[in-house]
């Protein structure tokens, strides 16, 4: 089931086109990947699913209904313009918008505090906004984005200012939330994430819709039909690229017959990051 469907979404602001009737479904309980280069349309998709902004036309429906306001506190978001308020002091921050979602003010603290924890910013509640590091101040803004537990969450460059360590720490995070039932919209340029985490992804391209689908299933119609065969012989290891059999199977026994060892016999499938550069280059 998707637990968001759009229908012929269009938005246009002035002369500028933004969506030009983008369709798309976003399986519930899965990790969605909304890709695109700069300008592209993504930001004002997510701005349009959060009810920032309404369409010119189309519709958007959450579970099967048209999305309301009332929805759009069953959803997070982490916009790319991260918005805190500086002079708060953390824990006040944290607590004033776990309330906006509707938390009681013991849920709020009692959950904030395990986020805190979980994340090692414990020792900062007491601390002003300002004081943060550009990293702790993401932590917050990521914590303070899922911690009303949402059906669905929309990340948008949750990555961007992470050092490898942090990063991994909110990879870790994601999956988990993903294995509780939630629902992720994954904003991001970063390839390697989409193939570690995404289900499924939609690319967006001056205002269009270019592709949709599953990660595995994209990356293998865009494949060249090929595979690696890595083997050892008397003069040692050996790489070959070879055109994909129906099952492999003759191509394996005519190297056993030489008296090799096969040691590998894999599908190549592209990159999402080549994916991405082809698609997006051959419609401009």
């Amino acid at each position: 089931m998707a637990i968001i469907e759009c229908k012929e979404v269009c938005k246009s602001f002035g002369e500028k086109v933004a969506l030009d009737k983008v369709s798309l479904d976003i399986p519930e309980g899965r990790i969605f990947g909304l890709l695109g280069p700069n300008g592209a349309g993504k930001t004002t998709l997510i701005r349009i699913i959060n009810r920032i902004t309404i369409p010119n036309s189309g519709d958007v429906y959450f579970n099967g209904r048209p999305i309301t306001q009332d929805d759009v506190s069953r959803i997070g978001y982490m916009p790319e313009e991260r918005g805190l308020y500086r002079k708060m002091k953390v824990g006040d921050q944290a607590m004033y918008l776990a309330r906006l979602k509707g938390m009681s003010a013991l849920d709020a603290r009692k959950s904030l505090k395990d986020w805190f924890v979980r994340f090692g910013i414990q020792d900062w509640w007491d601390k002003k906004v300002e004081e943060l590091s550009k990293g702790m101040a993401q932590k917050l803004q990521f914590i303070t984005t899922v911690v009303h537990r949402p059906s669905l969450m929309i990340l948008d460059e949750p990555f961007s200012g992470f050092d490898p360590v942090n990063a991994e720490l909110i990879r870790q995070e994601i999956l988990r939330l993903k294995e509780e039932g939630a629902t992720i919209i994954l904003s991001t340029h970063n390839m390697e994430s989409v193939e570690e985490l995404c289900d499924s992804i939609a690319l967006i391209n001056k205002a269009h819709l270019v592709i949709t689908g599953g990660v595995e299933q994209i990356r293998r119609d865009y494949g060249n039909n090929n595979v690696e065969l890595v083997y050892t012989d008397e003069e040692g290891r050996h790489s070959e690229v070879l055109p994909r059999e129906t099952d492999g199977t003759s191509t394996l026994q005519a190297y056993l017959a030489k008296g090799v060892t096969i040691n590998s016999y894999k599908e190549l499938m592209p990159r999402m990051n080549d994916i991405f550069i082809k698609l997006v280059t051959e419609k401009q």
